[in-house]
């Protein structure tokens, strides 16, 4: 990995050259990150992993099944089996999606999704559960931003739905 990508992914902060002046960008959004690298180093999207993604699911075996897709299609994801490991990451580290199961012991997906909220509020949440009309009722404190994805679902459909939720 270049040296310049492993500082982003570790502080959220970029330098580069160019022939204005030496330039510095800190910024916690990779997408917007890797924009800029795009124009002023010229690297191509081959180079960089297209998402930062927190996942958190209980479910080992899924969890293991959905952070080998979403590494598959070029993600840098982040995996842990229950909402407090996944919130002590995200104090320590910028993501651009959390994607989490509603359901697991302890922590739950939506008290995740909405102290995520209050740490970055432009990180995307997409929640993946079997209990969304349930979940998710008038009065739910989950962000009101966040999409569903409801169980079962393709890897595929995964993969599709985090993308058109990054791009947006």
């Amino acid at each position: 990995m270049p040296p310049i990508i492993r500082g982003i992914r570790q502080t959220g902060c970029v330098s580069w050259s160019t022939p204005r002046p030496p330039s510095t960008l800190c910024a916690r959004n990779l997408a917007f990150t890797k924009a800029v690298l795009q124009v002023n180093l010229g690297m191509d999207e081959g180079s960089m992993a297209m998402a930062r993604i927190l996942l958190a699911e209980d479910d080992d075996s899924l969890r293991g099944f959905l952070t080998g897709a979403l590494k598959r299609a070029g993600h840098d994801v982040d995996d842990f089996g229950d909402g407090e490991e996944a919130l002590e990451a995200l104090e320590g580290r910028a993501y651009d999606l959390l994607l989490t199961d509603i359901v697991m012991p302890g922590m739950d997906g939506i008290e995740l999704a909405r102290r995520a909220a209050e740490i970055d509020p432009i990180m995307k949440i997409v929640f993946i559960t079997g209990f969304a009309a349930v979940a998710l009722g008038q009065g739910s404190p989950a962000p009101r931003e966040a999409r569903v994805l409801s169980k079962p679902f393709h890897l595929r459909d995964l993969v599709a739905e985090v993308e058109r939720v990054i791009a947006a």
